[in-house]
């Protein structure tokens, strides 16, 4: 089984990437041929500073090796060091009927945010679907709002197939449904863009107040809270502390007496120790760039192989060669 996925190197990844895309990922390298990649030619759709998205690859590459990522277990690079992409985007997009690029959710959604529409944001899902079906991809771990542009990648697919025979593997999804899609600190989904992120590897100091500035009801710490559950600090706690003690906090603030504060500081301290043993390897990797730019070449020679051979394929189904 070949394993796909990719993340934006668009700012500094947060808990909502490691839970529902790194973590997910980095369990799948030991169960299959896992291909891993960072997406700058997507981060492009949104970001405009040069030496901005250089310096993001390079923390996205240190990030993930710090959380796990095993460079001998898995080909990990820079989705720009394998140009075939591209070129494989433009002969998917021949086959690709508007209408279902024009109901794309996310589209709108981020329209909607106030990003300003380019055609690289409509064509987003075609460009993934490159990147998925260039590498014969089986599986595809994604969390819940990329599930619509991964079925975009299948019907892509068996239309190409449709119309110049068999040429590529139609992907499934990999979706886990209790961390597919985290809450950030304002109750909407934790992303960048929206300012609501808890970085995976922020400055103490900071990520100390954005937990602390969780978005709470006005209910006193006395009154039970029968919908503990539904509580945003009590979701993320659940995220990264034992499950015992994040049951033991959910049932004290159901009954009444747990301070919202109380709890804040608690999830501060569990989430600040499930990524120490990352934070230390993380400086140690920062310490040798030189080996980490070597990682992405390695994985950019073994990845580039693959899609030589399967552009090569799709070249000749459709008359090009």
């Amino acid at each position: 089984m070949r394993i796909l996925s990719g993340i934006q190197p668009s700012g500094a990844l947060h808990i909502g990437n490691y839970f529902g895309m790194m973590r997910p990922a980095i369990e799948l390298q030991e169960k299959g041929e896992a291909f891993y990649f960072i997406a700058n030619y997507h981060s492009m759709t949104s970001l405009f500073n040069a030496e901005e998205r250089r310096a993001n690859t390079l923390d996205v590459a240190l990030d993930f090796l710090a959380c796990g990522l095993d460079p001998k277990k898995s080909v990990f690079f820079r989705q720009s060091d394998v140009p075939e992409v591209t070129e494989l985007a433009w002969m998917l997009t021949t086959v690709t009927p508007m209408g279902l690029l024009e109901r794309c959710t996310s589209y709108k959604d981020k329209i909607a945010k106030g990003i300003s529409p380019n055609h690289g944001l409509l064509a987003y899902p075609v460009l993934m679907a490159a990147d998925i079906l260039i590498y014969d991809s089986n599986a595809v771990p994604v969390g819940r709002d990329q599930k619509q542009h991964l079925e975009v990648t299948r019907d892509i697919a068996v239309k190409w197939n449709q119309t110049y025979g068999e040429t590529f593997v139609v992907p499934e999804p990999h979706i886990r449904q209790e961390v597919a899609e985290v809450s950030g600190t304002d109750g909407q989904k934790m992303s960048k863009s929206y300012g609501n992120a808890i970085e995976i590897f922020g400055e103490e100091k900071a990520a100390r107040k954005k937990i602390m500035s969780i978005v709470m009801d006005s209910r006193t710490p006395q009154e039970p809270k029968p919908d503990a559950e539904k509580n945003l600090a009590v979701q993320l706690l659940k995220l990264v502390a034992p499950a015992e003690a994040a049951k033991d906090f959910e049932q004290r603030l159901r009954a009444g007496g747990l301070g919202y504060g109380d709890l804040k500081k608690a999830l501060f301290e569990h989430y600040w120790h499930y990524f120490a043993a990352a934070r230390q390897k993380r400086k140690e990797l920062a310490a040798d760039p030189g080996y980490v730019t070597q990682v992405l070449a390695d994985g950019a020679g073994r990845a580039k192989a693959v899609a030589e051979a399967v552009l090569k394929r799709a070249r000749k189904a459709s008359g090009l060669d």
